[in-house]
């Protein structure tokens, strides 16, 4: 059986498309920067979040040098605590969940992005580099509300921490 060539020039072209499609997608799936909800978290129930340690007092905590531990809820329509105050030059880790239906947490203008699941604590990690106020934002339609559910994400220096820390606030 004979084949044109302009019929084998379009296979082939044909067949490098189907690749590149799956590549991409491969890629995009898998690729630096990715993350889906990890599941190295225990489960928690969200209807009794004041009853976990970690929750029951949404917070920034120092746990080692110069790396912090923002633990974040969620819920209709807002982010608690409001706003989250990290220092600068710091490795920040976001503990986040829900304690309604499914939000997004986006710090706007950065990498950081997740889905908050309730019963389920996502967890993402920041390099917080020069003072600056971020916004936050959840992505994902949560309610009739959902257009107003936002907060800041606001990096000081070390010594603005440390004040608003010792001072009695729970940024």
């Amino acid at each position: 059986m004979h084949i044109h060539a302009y019929e084998k020039i379009w296979l082939a072209a044909s067949i490098l498309l189907i690749l590149l499609l799956i590549g991409s997608v491969t890629y995009g799936a898998v690729g630096p920067g990715v993350a889906m909800v990890s599941d190295s978290e225990p489960p928690i129930d969200a209807q009794a979040l004041d009853e976990d340690d970690r929750f029951s007092e949404p917070r920034v905590e120092q746990v080692g040098d110069n790396e912090y531990a923002a633990y974040v809820v969620a819920y209709q329509f807002g982010f608690e605590p409001s706003p989250i105050v990290v220092p600068e030059n710091s490795t920040v880790t976001f503990y986040v969940t829900s304690r309604d239906v499914i939000h997004g947490f986006e710090v706007a203008g950065t990498n950081a992005n997740t889905m908050v699941v309730p019963g389920e604590v996502s967890k993402i990690t920041v390099k917080t580099d020069d003072r600056q106020e971020y916004g936050l934002i959840c992505n994902e339609y949560c309610g009739a509300g959902h257009h107003v559910m936002e907060g800041k994400v606001n990096v000081v220096s070390q010594a603005e921490f440390d004040e608003r820390n010792s001072g009695g606030d729970d940024a």
